[in-house]
């Protein structure tokens, strides 16, 4: 536990050394190779998390994946149990802020989907390494939610090549991802 407040603490400080630029340049790269993959081609919905403070930026992605054609999710985040659920968007001028400052879809406008409904979930983190594993921010959310969707459903996520490190303390109650997407390359996780 120690070990990963200390990663999550270090992460954090080196995305915050980043400048608003080299955040807007970055995720463009990263939404670059996004699109170029064959889970974001094939997806028909999209559950995409929206970025907050350095993370990296899916705003575009989401407008672009909208463009497209594609349904869009985004988090819900239902406090009392830990845990997320897919909200569909049909523009992202409907998002407020919600639970922790992040912005969900407004009040009255929230379709709730099933996990099985979804095609591809875009998955933000603090660190991951290439074994898929994940550090998020502490409070289990999204392990709670992907610990119940179906194993066939893609999960990327989208980080920095300074957010990879070789290996990730992880837990039993630690879900992975399939693979990681950053500005230089795509890393897929070794089974």
């Amino acid at each position: 536990m120690e070990k990963k407040k200390r990663i999550r603490k270090e992460i954090l400080a080196k995305r915050r050394g980043l400048s608003e630029e080299a955040v807007r340049e970055k995720s463009r790269e990263i939404k670059r190779n996004l699109l170029e993959l064959p889970e974001f081609k094939r997806a028909k919905t999209i559950m995409f998390y929206v970025a907050l403070d350095e993370e990296v930026r899916t705003e575009e992605i989401i407008k672009e994946s909208l463009r497209m054609g594609k349904r869009v999710a985004v988090p819900l985040s239902i406090v009392e149990k830990r845990d997320l659920a897919p909200a569909l968007l049909t523009d992202y001028g409907d998002l407020v802020p919600g639970t922790y400052g992040i912005p969900e879809p407004r009040e009255g406008q929230r379709c709730i989907l099933s996990p099985g409904e979804l095609s591809l979930i875009i998955v933000p983190g603090v660190a991951f390494d290439r074994q898929g594993n994940r550090l998020g921010f502490g409070g289990g959310f999204y392990d709670n939610f992907l610990g119940k969707v179906p194993a066939d459903i893609p999960r990327l996520a989208l980080a920095f090549e300074l957010q990879m490190l070789e290996e990730l303390p992880c837990g039993e109650r630690d879900v992975p991802v399939d693979g990681v997407v950053t500005e230089e390359k795509v890393y897929r996780r070794r089974i």
